[in-house]
């Protein structure tokens, strides 16, 4: 990964660095499943937040806060039409972001999977039986 302009230098603490710090609040943002839920929605276009809140059956302070802090972030849009307010996807790229974390979850969970079949261990169907004493955890008084 390349170092952005006016990197940190040798010593100097990576939490202090502005460029760092953006980012990782950037991913904090989204560190929430239900606002990477509604960037999904909004990929498809512009919505209400009533009909967001109802699409992931949020109560308003939740679907408010969570829309406020993509909205803080920069990834959001909103304005207002009559009563209703509108929200938007401020920038495609964010969504392409959201899409390049699924590949990358979808290759790890690949790649366990030809792992898992590579030990060609067979799962039992059998529930284990009582009469089998339970594994001895190390310091653990029985």
């Amino acid at each position: 990964m390349s170092e952005p302009s006016g990197g940190v230098r040798r010593g100097e603490d990576v939490r202090a660095h502005p460029a760092y710090r953006l980012m990782a609040d950037l991913f904090r943002s989204l560190g929430h499943p239900a606002r990477v839920r509604l960037l999904e929605l909004l990929g498809d276009g512009e919505r209400t937040v009533s009909d967001l809140q109802g699409a992931l059956e949020l109560d308003s302070s939740a679907a408010s806060q969570h829309l406020s802090a993509l909205r803080r972030q920069g990834l959001l849009d909103s304005h207002k039409l009559g009563t209703s307010v509108h929200c938007r996807v401020k920038d495609r790229r964010t969504l392409k972001l959201l899409e390049l974390a699924q590949a990358i979850l979808v290759a790890n969970l690949e790649e366990n999977r030809v792992l898992l079949s590579e030990l060609d261990i067979k799962p039992t169907s059998e529930p284990a039986r009582s009469g089998t004493p339970a594994p001895r955890v190390p310091g653990r008084r029985r």
